[in-house]
């Protein structure tokens, strides 16, 4: 009986304990009658704190930090995360995002902290103003207590959503602008911060900026990127996310892209096709992080075709060639024969058809090398018919230089459609796929199949070559400032814009493209050419990789998004319900 007495004892000690720890963890970041602007109606507090009965305003008025357990000592790296909650600066309401974050990060060996700031919105300021006067205090807070809790002071990031999102957009690219006075010896602190995961900002672009949701879905010509953020000389990399179909548009995630791209501050953009407003990819974003070098040193590179070394998967295997003897159009003696070759799994789980083939700047093409033999293998594995085709080859005089790779690619659409059902295959589910020169002739495909690239020659060619998706991996030549090479101005120019040569038919299809951030053929082909789809209101995915260069993919660090660009082209096809039976 004393023994239970004394177990019951230690329980009660042991609650009181882990409250009273839970509670010391909670900081205010003002000090005690020198908070900027307070106003009466607002509070700090997350919504499931101040929903409960008996909750007293008047004892949180006050913006706080709650910090959170500190990672084990086998995994920290020395990053500290501030978790930022958004609710349309009318409240913090993101409670089940905060506790999402802080448990998936701290595995990774971050330092979490919550901050809460003040909502609602004040009357008579910006509808952020008082919440980014928290904001930098929030981050020199942080950045005093690093020494105490066992970070780098210069490792300080955000991850945010929404309204959060708009304030951390602020903290990352406007820490040079003092949004309040000096109050005490804290204000002496830097308030930038290093890097940010970002999530559907709100509120980005100017038809949307005094805190609606973008009346005209963040486009017009007079529609720009809101003044409000400086992008100063501290503004840092930073990982966007946004949904196609959130109505605080992701244009203003294209737009903060864009400037990034200018400033030539490494970033990532990712880009959710169907989705509305909310928080996706927190994966990528430690992806991003892990490629930066926050998470610690890269593990070394590993070789694709080494992964992917092997066609175990592979059930059945034909070549046929493209053209008839003797009806080549635009024959040309110095170009390669064209072919194609079927790659159909032993286990077939959808009737799907994915087309494959390189690039090689329109001079060559290789349909086992890195760029398809690993996709191929990869789709095999996964119960999909891959076809690959091998195009003509170098490019041919006297006409444009895709002209030749483009009557291939519309035969093989053609052929691989009249050959599907009697393959047991779904001939009105065809997709193509390819990188640089490859991912430009994707773009041909999918956006101009209304146009025939030649004259008919057989029954085959009175099959469409309209196709149901596409995936571009680091197009080339998709923008007017690099047709021939590499982009002159990098793509982020107005006045580049998108080649003449895609039409942007009727018949046009959802595409996914996948584009390292530094590639010298610029990721703004793949952005610009997004930003078209939707306006067409084409729903479409989109990742961008920081740091990577042209044939990302060749090498890369396992647990980075470079090694792992093939699930985005899995979760793509999912996601669009292209594999459904």
């Amino acid at each position: 009986m004393a023994h239970n007495y004394i177990r019951k004892a230690f329980l009660v000690l042991g609650i009181l304990w882990a409250a009273a720890a839970t509670a010391q963890e909670r900081e205010p970041i003002w000090p005690k009658g020198k908070m900027p602007d307070p106003q009466p109606h607002q509070i700090a507090a997350m919504t499931d704190e101040a929903g409960k009965p008996g909750f007293k305003a008047d004892r949180h008025r006050t913006p706080y930090l709650e910090w959170f357990e500190a990672p084990a000592d086998s995994v920290r790296n020395g990053a500290c995360m501030i978790l930022i909650s958004g609710g349309s600066y009318q409240n913090c309401c993101d409670v089940d995002l905060i506790d999402r974050w802080h448990k998936r990060l701290t595995e990774e060996g971050i330092q979490c902290v919550n901050f809460v700031y003040r909502t609602p919105r004040p009357v008579g300021l910006p509808i952020y103003q008082s919440a980014w006067e928290d904001g930098q205090r929030a981050v020199r807070v942080v950045r005093s207590e690093a020494g105490k809790r066992g970070f780098d002071p210069d490792r300080i990031g955000v991850i945010s959503m929404s309204a959060g999102s708009h304030l951390a957009l602020l903290l990352a690219t406007s820490s040079q602008t003092p949004a309040y006075g000096r109050v005490d010896k804290t204000d002496d602190i830097p308030c930038n911060i290093d890097f940010g995961i970002i999530n559907a900002p709100a509120y980005v672009t100017t038809d949307g900026e005094a805190g609606t949701r973008a009346t005209r879905q963040g486009y017009g010509p007079d529609v720009t990127l809101s003044p409000v953020f400086k992008f100063d000389g501290k503004t840092c990399p930073l990982s966007l996310h946004h949904g196609g179909n959130d109505p605080y548009s992701p244009n203003g995630s294209t737009l903060v892209y864009r400037q990034l791209r200018r400033m030539k501050i490494p970033a990532e953009l990712h880009l959710y096709p169907d989705k509305g407003h909310g928080a996706y990819g927190l994966e990528r974003g430690i992806e991003f992080l892990r490629q930066m070098g926050f998470l610690g040193k890269l593990e070394p590179e590993v070789a694709l075709m080494d992964r992917f070394d092997s066609d175990t998967a592979r059930g059945f295997y034909a070549k046929e060639d493209i053209w008839p003897e003797g009806k080549t159009p635009d024959f040309r003696e110095n170009q390669c024969t064209p072919y194609i070759e079927w790659h159909i799994p032993k286990v077939l789980k959808t009737k799907a058809i994915q087309i494959i083939y390189s690039g090689g700047s329109y001079q060559k093409n290789a349909p086992d090398g890195f760029e398809v033999a690993p996709a191929r293998r990869y789709l095999n594995a996964k119960g999909v018919t891959v076809v690959t085709l091998k195009y003509r080859t170098p490019r041919p005089e006297g006409l444009a230089k895709h002209t030749t790779a483009w009557e291939d690619l519309q035969r093989t659409i053609r052929i691989v459609r009249s050959e599907a059902a009697a393959k047991g295959l779904d001939p009105d589910r065809i997709g193509i796929m390819g990188g640089s020169a490859g991912g430009h002739l994707t773009l041909m495909g999918v956006t101009s199949s209304r146009h025939q690239a030649y004259l008919p020659i057989d029954d085959i060619d009175k099959v469409s070559p309209k196709v149901q998706w596409g995936i571009a991996i680091y197009p080339a030549y998709g923008l007017t400032d690099g047709l021939e090479k590499q982009n002159s101005g990098g793509g982020n120019d107005d006045s580049a814009v998108l080649a003449p040569e895609f039409s942007f038919d009727l018949d046009t299809a959802p595409m996914l493209f996948v584009h390292g951030d530094a590639d010298d053929w610029a990721a703004m082909n793949s952005v610009k050419a997004w930003e078209k789809l939707r306006s067409m209101g084409i729903q479409c995915g989109l990742h961008t990789l920081a740091l990577r260069a042209h044939c990302f993919q060749k090498t890369a660090s396992p647990g980075t998004g470079s090694y792992t660009y093939l699930d985005r082209i899995w979760e793509f096809l999912v996601a669009k319900g292209f594999l459904k039976d």
